[in-house]
């Protein structure tokens, strides 16, 4: 039997994995999980209980010592079977995911494969721990000796927002295990369904029972109490800024770690020397993928005014090509957005540019939206105010704010202007160009004449209010990880 099959058959997800055992959830409430293209429920799922939290990080705390004993390289090669099964189930999980995100079949694709390419970099990164144990440190006292030793954080919840399931569960869960972290997993309530495959996948490769819990529901069922928890040890959240200030103080409580990735205002910069049909595609492809709903979308455009009419005509016609219909239909270019609500909070910024009288270049008045889903049109104004509530905000939709920019100085400075900075673009026909801006650009990751290209060997995360730490690479790993220097007589 498939796995899309064997969700469709469980459309009620009200039971909790916890140590190897899927158990009734102690929460009485359900919550709907929408097909957002059909509008119509396609499961429920528990919001969960603190008592379920509190049996969850039971079971990884007793798990955790024998986890870590096994050493990196056996949890390697439960890794490389995470890896294993995901691609075994590829064309499953692919479609099921995008008929509960929303997104076209193209994207998923590339999603799960992020999320493959994910498990496996720390598989090799669990095996390079074993030989980083006891590396001795240079001291300037002769006859004394010290050696540095890596051990896990211990305890770990992982939130998962509901933009991308089972990409962000990767980037958290493959670099917790690996370090030898036991982990509370929250997948979102609005996609949870592709995540329950994690769940499946434990029992088939013989995951040793508590090491990977998965607690289906809410921000106040399960959320909440995992983040207040006192027996875990590291929280790592991805989401909006709100929740994650949240997540903060409560961590804070008792002096707990925490990786925050939050929101995102990135800018994409084309350069006066830029050729605009190419910049064009890769504006499109910073904006308009998942339907906006990236943290790290390029939604401020910052065009230089000797190519702006010729980009703004580029990007005009590539916008109106769109295909917006079906994610399960081959050609779909945009599907809709994943929620109501989510489609709801994006209209509202709509209209807040209506009222502050927004130039439009491209929005809903430019073409006929499908009869069915939660669709906005890919919107884009240009010679929007600094002051415009759109473009401070991030508004997590297709929508893009451009304006003009007569020097590369004032390209860098509005790029800096912001309360975030998790990602960036630059674009000019002189790569070296391209680099030095990028230097001068305070964010996280920076792409110069590219799409965005998300490594696992490259470090993910932002300045300012984009968040605190890092996912992926070694740093990924090391967020999980705690030094400790044994020092003594030679």
């Amino acid at each position: 039997m498939s796995t899309t099959s064997k969700m469709e058959q469980a459309s009620l997800l009200d039971k909790q994995f916890i140590n190897n055992q899927w158990v009734a959830s102690k929460g009485t409430r359900l919550l709907d999980v929408m097909n957002p293209y059909r509008e119509e429920r396609i499961a429920q799922v528990t919001a969960g209980d603190a008592a379920d939290v509190d049996a969850a990080v039971k079971a990884a705390q007793q798990a955790q010592p024998k986890w870590q004993a096994l050493g990196g390289a056996a949890r390697a090669n439960y890794l490389d079977g995470f890896a294993d099964a995901l691609e075994s189930r590829r064309e499953a999980l692919i479609t099921l995911s995008a008929t509960n995100n929303g997104k076209p079949l193209v994207e998923a694709g590339i999603d799960l494969d992020d999320a493959i390419a994910c498990y496996r970099y720390y598989a090799k990164q669990a095996k390079a721990l074993d030989a980083r144990q006891g590396e001795r440190v240079s001291v300037g006292i002769e006859g004394v000796e010290a050696r540095t030793y890596h051990d896990p954080v211990g305890v770990v919840g992982l939130v998962a927002p509901w933009n991308f399931p089972l990409v962000t569960s990767a980037w958290k869960l493959a670099p917790a295990l690996a370090a030898g972290c036991t982990a509370v997993f929250k997948p979102s309530e609005v996609t949870p369904l592709p995540e329950q495959v994690l769940a499946e996948i434990a029992l088939e490769i013989g995951l040793p029972a508590g090491v990977l819990n998965l607690l289906n529901g809410d921000g106040e069922g399960i959320g909440a109490p995992l983040t207040h928890h006192a027996g875990v040890d590291k929280i790592s959240f991805t989401g909006s800024n709100r929740v994650g200030e949240a997540v903060m103080q409560a961590a804070s409580a008792r002096t707990a770690s925490v990786s925050l990735e939050l929101g995102g205002k990135s800018p994409i910069l084309v350069m006066d020397d830029a050729d605009p049909a190419q910049a064009a595609d890769w504006v499109m492809a910073g904006i308009y993928f998942n339907a906006g709903q990236i943290c790290s979308a390029t939604s401020r455009l910052l065009v230089h005014e000797d190519v702006a009419e010729a980009l703004y005509a580029a990007l005009a016609e590539r916008m109106d090509a769109l295909t917006l219909g079906d994610p399960l239909a081959e050609g779909t270019d945009l599907g809709p957005l994943t929620s109501a609500r989510q489609r709801d909070a994006v209209q509202r910024y709509l209209d807040i540019a209506e009222q502050e009288g927004l130039t439009v270049v491209r929005d809903g008045r430019h073409r006929t939206l499908p009869t069915q889903g939660y669709f906005l049109a890919p919107t884009l104004y240009r010679d929007v105010p600094v002051e415009s509530r759109l473009w401070k905000e991030e508004i997590f939709g297709p929508v893009l704010c451009g304006r003009s920019v007569a020097s590369e100085a004032e390209a860098i400075r509005l790029a800096n202007d912001s309360d975030f900075g998790l990602a960036a673009t630059v674009i000019s026909s002189n790569p070296e160009r391209a680099k030095r801006i990028g230097r001068q650009l305070k964010a996280g990751s920076i792409w110069y004449n590219s799409e965005q290209l998300v490594l696992p060997e490259t470090a993910w995360g932002g300045f300012k209010r984009s968040g605190i730490g890092r996912e992926l690479g070694p740093w990924g790993l090391s967020a999980y990880l705690e030094v400790k220097h044994v020092v003594g007589p030679a």
